[in-house]
């Protein structure tokens, strides 16, 4: 199931950020699960859709799109 959420922040020079799912829990994001081609980022206040997976430090974003 598909969540929704907004950028905390992300740092594009590290390539990892922070969502804040509408549920309200913050969740790890990597440049490399952001959908698209090349240099991939995130901007704070954004709006995004995302799925859950938990990974070695916790729950982190996968497969994230920008939402329309």
């Amino acid at each position: 199931m598909r969540e929704s959420g907004v950028v905390k922040w992300f740092n594009t020079s590290k390539g990892f950020g922070f969502i804040t799912r509408d549920g309200g829990d913050d969740v790890f994001v990597h440049f490399r699960s952001i959908r698209g081609q090349g240099h991939r980022a995130l901007f704070e206040g954004q709006r995004v859709e995302f799925d859950i997976t938990e990974g070695d430090k916790g729950l982190q974003a996968e497969d994230v799109a920008i939402a329309s």
